[in-house]
């Protein structure tokens, strides 16, 4: 009887074990680099275990949006509510740390006020997180319906690097047509951040990826990152998380391509997580 008892017990142990090493190999899949963070009042205080899926960069959208500044000293006005930027720093999924500048809700706004967030940006860049930064990014975005975009040239110039700005191609002139557009005035030494357009179905990922090849091709490899929109509309307006089954060829398409996850406060929750390991798991 307690041999039988030892034996039944072996066999737990060993299938305890068989499945707490399954999961620790899902745990190290390496589906996305890092994930946004776009700070506003109601996500301050970003948490989340994205690293699960690989994210060890942290791309945070501004530190400053609309006059408000989410880190101290800037000038600006104070947000009501202050990030963690310690614990921020020692989370797994921020090892490192791509910091955002000055911004607009309003795109709009944000091209007609550039050289005002330019005056912004050169003071934040001063007074950064007490994070591991790795870069800087720019958070004006950029597309080829913006016939003045070239102007930010002298304003990119003077930023600190290394140095991201965002793209996307809201006109649909292609990958060849926008890289060669940004080749006409983009510093050769700062990076791209393409938006994929998924989350509005712009275009399918195959696509994105064709776009990210032409663009790599023209300004260098190394000077191009994906950000995969992890959202989707909603039915009656606004915007809900993207499915496991929505964000899988997403991550597929842009294998070789360092990606982010656009954002992973708001539409990346542990059960999306939790999601994509059982599917990459499962197969």
């Amino acid at each position: 009887m307690m041999r039988s008892l030892l034996s039944s017990l072996t066999v737990l142990v060993a299938l305890a074990c068989v499945s707490c090493v399954a999961n620790a190999d899902a745990s190290r899949l390496h589906l996305v680099d890092g994930i946004v963070w776009q700070p506003d009042n109601a996500h301050a205080d970003p948490r989340g275990d994205w690293d699960r899926l690989g994210a060890h960069e942290l791309i945070v959208q501004w530190t400053a949006v609309d006059g408000i500044a989410f880190v101290p000293a800037s000038g600006l006005r104070d947000a009501p509510r202050m990030p963690d930027w310690e614990r921020i720093g020692q989370e797994p999924w921020a090892r490192d740390v791509i910091v955002g500048l000055a911004g607009r809700f309003d795109e709009a706004a944000a091209r007609a006020n550039a050289a005002q967030l330019f005056i912004e940006s050169m003071r934040l860049a001063e007074v950064h997180p007490p994070v591991h930064v790795t870069g800087y990014y720019f958070p004006v975005e950029i597309d080829p319906t913006w016939q003045n975009a070239g102007t930010l040239r002298t304003m990119l110039d003077a930023l600190p690097r290394p140095l991201w700005v965002s793209v996307y191609d809201r006109a649909n002139v292609g990958g060849a047509a926008l890289a060669q557009w940004l080749d006409q005035w983009l510093p050769r030494d700062v990076g791209v951040l393409l938006q994929d357009g998924c989350g509005v179905y712009a275009r399918e990922p195959r696509v994105a990826r064709e776009y990210a090849n032409e663009i790599a091709a023209k300004l260098g490899r190394h000077r191009v990152r994906i950000i995969a929109e992890a959202f989707r509309p909603q039915v009656g307006g606004g915007f809900r998380s993207a499915t496991v089954d929505e964000l899988r060829p997403q991550i597929d398409a842009y294998r070789g391509y360092k990606t982010y996850l656009f954002d992973g406060p708001h539409y990346v929750p542990a059960d999306i997580v939790q999601g994509l390991l059982d599917a990459y798991r499962r197969h």
